[in-house]
């Protein structure tokens, strides 16, 4: 079953236009339109399928954060680089707060969450996909079913790419922020339409994944969002190894191979310019309540 929305997801306005026409290359190959708001600049899937339709497009063994596998050269590097990442994220975490309950929201396999506890974090963390979740509980997480079960808040929330994958948005938001604790951090990572990556790409660019991913966020957009939610935005921080992956599945989504001479050489101009605009291929928002 499909949803058409009638109203912006973010600020509620209702003067919406057509945007792009995106396909799904993960799973179906099926054609997906995507709106934006003439007043917030969100963009959107739109019509989307409904909540409990849309478990199917993720039925992938392609879809690495779920998986887990390493069933190709891309996933390979994908993971190699993740171990450094989740590094500089512990690290940019340690920035903000000394403090050490901390909520992954969407921990897929518990990677990171895992490495947390290694540092010696207290974690909790949520992923309604049950291969993910059973991954995760393997290397003897705590997890919860959702929000209304954690009794206690907790000090710090990471929501690494999964904002842009939730149906309730604006609930979704309000939720994390009542499961903070007073002076608490979220760190939202989602990717950024304005980057060089996704002008250049347009309709292939990787990081629509439609319909997997329901908005497709400007710095405007998400600001407004932030505003709705009385949260206060302290920092912005870009992700500069997502515009490699990014380039490299646009290519091949684009051309029908990898080419990744060219989709580095199209990461590397992205992130050249991004140095001036600011407008990276994904950016981390750091929150306080």
């Amino acid at each position: 079953m499909y949803e058409k929305l009638e109203v912006c997801p973010v600020c509620k306005n209702t003067n919406l236009t057509n945007f792009l026409i995106c396909t799904d290359h993960l799973v179906t190959g099926e054609s997906f339109a995507l709106n934006i708001c003439n007043k917030c600049s969100l963009v959107f899937t739109n019509p989307r399928p409904d909540e409990k339709s849309l478990y199917k497009y993720y039925e992938s063994n392609k879809y690495i954060s779920h998986t887990n596998k390493s069933n190709n050269l891309l996933n390979l590097l994908y993971k190699l680089v993740r171990i450094y990442t989740i590094k500089k994220k512990i690290k940019l975490i340690q920035q903000y707060s000394k403090n050490k309950a901390i909520l992954d929201y969407g921990c897929g396999t518990g990677d990171f969450l895992q490495a947390c506890k290694k540092n010696g974090f207290h974690t909790i963390g949520f992923e309604p996909n049950e291969e993910a979740k059973i991954q995760a509980q393997s290397k003897n997480l705590r997890l919860v079913n959702n929000l209304k079960d954690l009794k206690e808040k907790v000090d710090i929330i990471t929501a690494w790419h999964v904002i842009e994958h939730v149906h309730s948005l604006r609930e979704t938001i309000k939720d994390l922020k009542k499961s903070l604790k007073d002076e608490g951090i979220l760190f939202v990572a989602v990717p950024n339409i304005k980057s060089y990556d996704a002008l250049h790409y347009k309709e292939y660019w990787a990081a629509y994944d439609v319909p997997r991913h329901l908005y497709h966020f400007t710095q405007t957009s998400f600001g407004m969002l932030v505003a709705k939610n009385k949260l206060k935005l302290i920092d912005t921080i870009p992700m500069i190894f997502d515009s490699f992956y990014i380039s490299i599945l646009s290519e091949k989504y684009m051309t029908g191979k990898y080419n990744f001479t060219r989709s580095i050489k199209t990461a590397y101009e992205s992130n050249k310019k991004a140095k001036k605009s600011g407008e990276y291929a994904s950016l981390i928002y750091i929150l306080k309540k």
